[in-house]
């Protein structure tokens, strides 16, 4: 059987142990950040040339300038390589991802005040912003699809792709998702050094106006240490899920449990109870699944480490459980989802009854799968349209608006002590031609 902790929220102890739960590996060791900042210096200065170097010590391959670049043709190639099946399949996705992320587009506005100023946003589209594509552990498609459809959707002119590529090798499933999300470039590089090379460019790669997509550890450092010279979109930490149960089918609840553990070591599987003896056969369907899924060693490695199993004594207990936890993913599986999701205040994405698990967000229910992770959701939202759009405020006056509001923005500025900000002001006001 599986050890996988237990805790009881009548415990005294409850919430320090729900806090040393939540402790997990995360990118702020010295040792990565150095490392990080060793590498992205290095790409600033020698470009290609460096970003090769990394790639053959790192992915185990010797690049060239020339090797790492994906085109559209490639792209194409790939969508004809896979199966039919294939492309249904990540056809279908397009369309449901494309088709929730057209309500979040943002509209110009503009009114008109009292004062008779006009006062506005305009809405534009980032230029150019590059999609980092994990492809350590595994090849993920669903993630190329996610980051790159609502870019389009935005209407960003120019969307670039990384994608690690171990042993030089490329993942046609992967390819032909960036061909039909609309991808129009794509590099064979990963890690710290592909952020690098998308924040400063390089002699192949174009610098970008802002970084999206999750990574491990050297990614999530290297996003965060070239904030301010583009934009990134979160810093993404390993993934989680709560579940949160008060019956159904514990083979069903354990797989739900063990669909983050399987992504990584470092990923966290919680689920939430007020029935012991449903956590119970939940435990016994883990050890179940655990013995026939092909992933089963990363899974059991996870769980062990950062898993657990919360016995609480109401609903609402199990709410305020959640709110301290920021999941990641949150499946309420329970006969009545509705009455608790009030309650909610912080999870990334929520799945609402005993058939909607979260690989149906991962893949085709059309809401973005990049979330905030380790607790972030408590200040962040899924990546939508809204992180490839920027805003730009508008303002329009007559000389009637100067005069109704300008004294006293002067008088302000005078408080302050920047006089010729009241200059500007006041030569207007004064001025009777």
């Amino acid at each position: 059987m599986a050890n996988i902790t237990r805790l009881d929220s009548a415990d005294a102890d409850f919430a320090a142990k729900l806090d040393a739960l939540l402790e997990r590996e995360t990118d702020t060791g010295d040792d990565v950040q150095h490392l990080v900042a060793d590498i992205l210096a290095d790409v600033k200065q020698r470009g290609n040339a460096a970003l090769c170097e990394f790639t053959e010590r790192f992915d185990g391959w010797a690049c060239t300038a020339e090797s790492i670049a994906i085109s559209r043709e490639r792209m194409h190639a790939a969508w004809e390589a896979v199966s039919d099946l294939d492309r249904q399949a990540l056809e279908l996705a397009v369309a449901r991802i494309r088709a929730y992320h057209e309500h979040q587009i943002q509209q110009d506005w503009d009114f008109t005040d009292e004062a008779g100023l006009t006062l506005g946003q305009r809405v534009t589209p980032l230029d150019r912003v590059g999609l980092y594509v994990p492809g350590g552990k595994a090849a993920y498609p669903s993630s190329v699809l996610m980051n790159a459809v609502p870019a389009v959707v935005a209407g960003v002119s120019e969307i670039v792709m990384v994608v690690p590529t171990p042993g030089g090798e490329m993942n046609d499933l992967v390819l032909a998702a960036a061909y039909i999300s609309g991808v129009q470039r794509g590099f064979a590089v990963g890690g710290a050094q592909a952020v690098a090379a998308l924040a400063y460019g390089t002699e192949t790669i174009p610098a970008v106006d802002k970084i999206v997509g999750p990574g491990n550890k050297f990614v999530a450092a290297a996003k965060r240490q070239v904030f301010g010279t583009c934009g990134i979109d979160m810093i993404a930490g390993p993934s989680e899920i709560v579940v949160v149960a008060d019956g159904g089918h514990p083979a069903w609840l354990a797989a739900d449990f063990l669909s983050q553990a399987e992504h990584d070591e470092a990923a966290q599987s919680i689920m939430i109870s007020t029935d012991a003896h449903l956590l119970n056969q939940v435990a016994e369907s883990i050890e179940a699944h655990l013995a026939v899924l092909p992933r089963a060693e990363i899974a059991r490695a996870s769980v062990e480490a950062h898993g657990a199993l919360i016995h609480v004594h109401s609903l609402q207990e199990a709410a305020d459980a959640v709110n301290i936890i920021a999941p990641e993913h949150l499946e309420l599986a329970l006969e009545d989802p509705e009455a608790m999701l009030p309650m909610i205040r912080h999870a990334g994405a929520i799945f609402l009854g005993h058939f909607v698990p979260e690989a149906l967000g991962d893949y085709m229910a059309g809401p973005n799968h990049v979330l905030p992770t380790n607790r972030t959701a408590r200040f962040s939202s899924p990546l939508g349209v809204y992180d490839f759009q920027k805003r730009s405020s508008v303002i329009r006056s007559t000389r009637a608006g100067v005069e109704a509001i300008g004294p006293a923005a002067a008088h302000l500025a005078h408080r302050e002590g920047l006089q010729a900000h009241a200059l500007t002001l006041e030569l207007r006001l004064n001025d009777k031609s």
